[in-house]
């Protein structure tokens, strides 16, 4: 019986998994390592208590405006996707984010924090385009490129429980590493570790091919120049806004509620009592269950695309329990003000995650070649990062209206509120998803 594909690759093919891998995992590490760090590096820079309105405009700040830069320029990332080739761009967009954490983990003040936050952005925003178009490029065939794709996101959710592990351990061994700034902040160990995908992907860079086929066309001087205002032709204006509002839906699910929930847990009653180290090892351990709970979405979704050719089917199958989980697992504990329940935590993760593997998946197959990296960005950078992400400083600013005696249980209703609604706008977006033509990967 013959080998299936995906376990008879060539050297090169699995040098090129490895580096989407790798790009991928800490593609999620830099983008969620704010979470576990936001607050306890305010602590440091701000004259104000966590909690008060000053320090909550902060967070949403830190959330946000990095988000906008990562859109802008992401977006024109996807424009040079296009028009300089998918490996170059890669290369550059990871080195970016990698180099920007090293100078994050040393900053001294608020401003420094949110300006290296958005050159990381930048590069994570860029990162995500050139790396799915690349991949999808490299195994045009739909069984493969489906199963390449899905497998290298899973490592998306791998960077996630990095970045929950490496809080651990900064947290545990913190007080015997080199001094940063003359102290010894977790915080600031986290963000370092950020920087280690930039020294293999150094190695093999020589070794990395180009995408065949917008080489071919280049070599060949059938390269269209790509254009942001095509995507505004009859032909695609529908399935660019479309696939621009429901990844909005994604993100906001993920910054309006999931990444506020470091922030809930330290309030709940079980947890208000220990000392700040404690609560913040707590913190780490329900991060760990997010990220394992999206570790299996993502392997779920790797699986289920193969053999579901349906988007829209394959999509309702994550977001339907989403629905149902939030009012259980995020608003109930605020009604109730009890602590969030792991099981439901990790039951999110699964849901919500796997979702981003969908759109890694499926957005390559809706544009041709000179338009592809282009059209992705629009939807992953002005959808997702832009829109999306201003979930965040939604959140953050209906707190105070939200009929609860605590901050704490304010936020949860805040963060089910906001989660629940995004749900809920995808959902009904989803039923006019166009299918993907497939011969849109040779054009």
């Amino acid at each position: 019986m013959p080998k299936p594909r995906f376990l008879r690759l060539t050297l090169i093919e699995w040098i090129i998994c490895a580096v989407a891998c790798v790009g991928f995992a800490f593609d999620t590490y830099e983008l969620l390592v704010l979470t576990l760090t936001v607050q306890p590096a305010l602590s440091e820079f701000l004259a104000v208590n966590p909690g008060s309105p000053g320090f909550n405009q902060w967070i949403g700040v830190m959330f946000y405006v990095p988000a906008i830069a990562g859109g802008i320029f992401g977006l024109l990332g996807g424009y040079f996707i296009d028009r300089f080739g998918r490996r170059r761009i890669l290369f550059w967009s990871i080195l970016l984010f990698c180099f920007s954490a090293l100078a994050t983990a040393g900053c001294s003040t608020a401003p420094q924090l949110l300006f290296y936050r958005c050159l990381t952005f930048v590069g994570v925003s860029v990162e995500f385009v050139a790396a799915t178009a690349w991949l999808a490029e490299l195994f045009p065939e739909r069984k493969m490129r489906e199963t390449i794709l899905g497998v290298t996101q899973i490592f998306s959710s791998v960077g996630g429980i990095l970045m929950a592990g490496a809080n651990y351990l900064s947290l545990a061994i913190g007080p015997h590493l080199p001094a940063i700034h003359g102290g010894h902040e977790a915080w600031r160990y986290t963000i370092l570790w950020g920087i280690f995908p930039a020294i293999p992907l150094l190695v093999v860079r020589p070794f990395l091919p180009e995408s065949p086929i917008w080489q071919k066309k280049r070599e060949e001087g059938t390269l269209q120049r790509p254009s942001i205002l095509e995507l505004f032709r009859p032909e695609f204006r529908k399935t660019a806004l479309l696939s621009c509002l429901m990844m909005a839906c994604a993100y906001a699910v993920s910054f309006g509620m999931l990444q506020h929930f470091a922030r809930v847990i330290p309030g709940t009653p079980a947890v208000r009592a220990l000392a700040r180290t404690d609560q913040q090892k707590i913190v780490a351990i329900f991060q760990s269950y997010q990220e394992f709970g999206g570790l299996f979405g993502r392997s779920l979704m790797a699986l289920l695309a193969i053999f579901i050719v349906s988007r829209r089917r394959l999509l309702h199958l994550f977001q339907i329990p989403g629905l149902i989980l939030i009012p259980i697992v995020v608003l109930l504990p605020a009604i109730r003000d009890t602590g969030l329940p792991g099981w439901g935590v990790l039951l999110l993760g699964v849901v919500s995650v796997a979702q981003f593997s969908f759109w890694g998946n499926y957005l390559p197959t809706l544009y041709p070649t000179h338009l592809r990296g282009t059209g992705e960005s629009f939807a992953a950078n002005v959808g997702g990062r832009m829109l999306g992400t201003s979930a965040a400083l939604i959140t953050t600013n209906i707190v105070a209206y939200m009929p609860a005696s605590s901050v704490t249980r304010q936020l949860g209703y805040a963060a089910a509120v906001v989660g629940f609604s995004a749900y809920a706008i995808g959902f009904i977006a989803s039923f006019w998803l166009p299918e993907p033509r497939p011969e849109v990967m040779l054009e």
